[in-house]
């Protein structure tokens, strides 16, 4: 511990993610889906709203 800095936990981790930032990763992830077969692009609007909400919740979230 610094003088800086007493408590580490005391602070966010790392900086704060962007809307933008999990739209985009949702995106890339969802798309590498279709590209590997595991996804077919009639379920991309399900499946993208699914991703996107797990991505923001992992990166909203505290972590222990």
């Amino acid at each position: 511990m610094s003088a800086k800095n007493p408590d580490p936990q005391s602070e966010p981790f790392g900086k704060p993610v962007s809307d933008d930032a999990i739209l985009k990763v949702a995106k890339e992830v969802v798309v590498k889906f279709i590209e590997v077969g595991r996804l077919s692009p009639a379920n991309f609007g399900e499946t993208f709203r699914e991703v996107h909400q797990a991505i923001r919740e992992a990166v909203r979230s505290k972590l222990a």
